[in-house]
């Protein structure tokens, strides 16, 4: 039997009296966050290659990453279902194993339509490894460090993005673009020791199971204004993030006279790790903040700040200029992922916590496959200035929406809705 979570105490870290099914949640669920994020933005470093060999164009490289941002909705409603239905683990074990085949058949891919194919298949997987894994952790950790414990969680993304650089940097010139796919199938082996080494959640365990239609009712006609409300910023911030960062590698390695910053392979992959630096940080100052001040203050912080970093960013020439400002931007424009596992865990009850997760992060996710494709044609048409400095208006936009519609929810604990019930008939 797994221990119930701790119960909430004054004072000390986030990490003291914790318990081995909790760490080893964590475990779970980082690994888990940090492979997906590493096959999901192997594309952007492998881009430029792409396009040479299947003779393409921005936009249609941009297309194939729209698709595979797209294939995460659907992913996060499937497996998002499976984990409420069947449990977090088996559902997180189950996506880990789909983004990992995926990847290792865009190895394969013989033509820019088969990759796109293969490039759903990561997607389906991507999109539904993170609402189990947020569901689980949420569930495993007292309410009152929930926000700074799934910050660094969150944080795996930059370790994630980074692992990716590597690889590419070490991939490609060994053995081609199609080397930094082949490696992607590593994560299979993490799916197993998630599903043999993590215990489910004790609330969990006790929640009622919903049919498939069930939580589609449960979800959209008992929590509508919720669900619009993290939909909503949801997507403007992705917008953001993707329409931005998806073009970051090419956008440093384009000559300067064509607007770009001109850096070779080895100088760009030691920036983009060196900005991972500044997301990190941002994940895990954006739970440590958020559970002080709340998490509607903090979200509204960090992407107005993003709004005012991008286009300073794209101003700015020279190695230590670009990195310095570089990762500023990474850090407020990336570290907002960190409160939508908490944030969307304390609006949702146990019974439909996975999919209403998995649902509203994805579909957002999958909102805002404009952004790359946008973004690739406006390259074409006005160059990385424009292309990359419109991704500012999303992040605006976010912030606006999370001022309008977004509710407190910093230190709600955790109920199902058959324990709410029973709260009340008491």
């Amino acid at each position: 039997m797994s221990s119930p979570v701790p119960a909430e105490t004054p004072t000390g870290p986030w990490y003291r009296g914790a318990t081995k099914n909790q760490w080893r949640a964590f475990a779970g669920a980082y690994m888990g966050w940090m492979l997906d994020v590493m096959d999901l933005i192997i594309f952007s470093f492998v881009i430029t290659y792409v396009i040479a060999e299947f003779e393409a164009d921005a936009g249609a490289a941009g297309l194939v990453a729209s698709g595979t941002l797209i294939a995460s909705a659907f992913g996060g409603i499937v497996f998002g279902f499976l984990a409420d239905r069947i449990g977090r683990t088996k559902s997180m074990m189950l996506s880990i194993l789909c983004y990992s085949i995926g990847t290792l058949l865009c190895g394969f891919a013989p033509n820019l339509q088969m990759l796109f194919v293969f490039r759903i298949i990561v997607g389906l997987g991507v999109g539904g490894e993170w609402g189990a894994g947020a569901a689980l952790v949420s569930e495993t950790w007292p309410a009152r460090h929930r926000g700074k414990v799934m910050a660094w969680v969150q944080s795996a993304f930059a370790t994630g993005y980074a692992l990716a650089a590597i690889v590419a940097a070490i991939a490609i010139p060994l053995g081609g673009w199609r080397w930094a796919f082949f490696v992607g199938v590593i994560p299979a082996v993490l799916a197993f020791w998630v599903r043999h080494n993590t215990e489910e959640p004790e609330i969990w365990k006790k929640a009622k199971r919903v049919s498939a239609k069930g939580a589609v009712k449960k979800l959209f006609a008992e929590h509508p204004k919720a669900v619009l409300a993290c939909l909503g910023f949801t997507a403007a911030a992705s917008c953001g993030y993707w329409g931005l960062f998806t073009w970051i590698p090419s956008y440093l390695a384009t000559p300067v006279a064509d607007g770009g910053q001109g850096l070779d392979l080895l100088k760009s992959t030691t920036w983009i790790i060196i900005m991972q630096v500044g997301s990190a940080a941002g994940f895990i100052s954006f739970g440590y903040i958020s559970d002080r001040i709340g998490r509607r203050k903090t979200f509204m912080a960090f992407f107005i700040a993003a709004a005012v970093m991008v286009p300073i960013f794209l101003l700015v020439k020279g190695d230590v200029s670009v990195i310095i400002f570089g990762t500023v931007m990474a850090f407020v424009g990336t570290g907002f992922y960190s409160g939508f596992g908490p944030t969307f865990a304390e609006l949702f009850p146990t019974e439909i916590r996975a999919f209403a997760t998995g649902f509203i992060y994805n579909t957002g996710r999958a909102i805002s496959a404009v952004a790359p494709a946008l973004v690739g044609f406006l390259l074409i048409a006005f160059g990385p200035a424009v292309a990359l400095g419109s991704t500012a208006g999303f992040y605006l936009l976010a912030a606006i929406l999370v001022f309008a519609f977004l509710p407190e929810t910093r230190g709600k604990m955790l109920e199902s809705d058959s324990e709410e019930a029973e709260a009340v008939v008491a």
